[in-house]
């Protein structure tokens, strides 16, 4: 072997080795990356980022839950007034339900006042103690469906909301002038409703 091919060997090997060093390192190098530190904070910053979906999703069931409590708040109070308006409905038509009836009743009741005023001329005590218990029972059946008198009377000032003028004469003094003179029939009203208005004579 001549000196030529030595060297040309030897340079061959050590080209071989250079590389062989170089693909070593680099392993190593590679390894050690593998083991960094750095990377082992990855975990914390994914547990991190976690958290801030977890509480975005926290903000989300709380803005959900607080719609819901509006909405169950309003269709309470829809219910409340509901529960109130059939309530004062019921009150009104329990109140108007024997209108008819009791309008009815008005003449009859008109026609024992009109007995009794005459009975009570006559000297018959016995008479007239009997008719007054009729008249009194039928009064206060009257009264317990509702029924009440419009309380007017002479001398009172006229009001068109509550009695209804069916003539004027001279007044017979002066303190009458423009005032209810004589009521000629009585008014009655159910509740607050007037079913039949007062008859009255003005003075002029």
């Amino acid at each position: 072997m001549n000196i030529k091919n030595i060297f040309k060997n030897k340079s061959t090997m050590s080209t071989e080795n250079t590389d062989k060093e170089i693909l070593e390192n680099e392993n190593e190098m590679a390894t050690q990356s593998e083991g960094n530190p750095t990377d082992e904070a990855t975990p914390e910053v994914d547990a991190e980022i976690s958290g801030v979906e977890e509480l975005t999703v926290e903000q989300k069931l709380e803005e959900e839950l607080a719609k819901e409590k509006d909405k169950f708040l309003r269709l309470f109070a829809e219910f409340e007034n509901y529960k109130k308006r059939t309530s004062k409905e019921r009150i009104d038509l329990f109140r108007t339900a024997n209108q008819e009836v009791l309008q009815a009743m008005l003449p009859v009741l008109d026609d024992f006042d009109r007995a009794m005023t005459q009975i009570a001329k006559s000297e018959d005590e016995v008479l007239l103690k009997g008719v007054e218990l009729i008249h009194e029972k039928l009064k206060s059946t009257l009264v317990s469906k509702g029924l009440e008198e419009v309380e007017i009377k002479a001398g009172d000032s006229f009001d068109a909301d509550f009695a209804e003028a069916i003539t004027q004469i001279p007044a017979p003094s002066d303190d009458l002038k423009g005032k209810i003179v004589d009521v000629i029939e009585k008014g009655y009203k159910l509740g607050d409703k007037i079913i039949r208005f007062p008859k009255v004579i003005l003075g002029q």
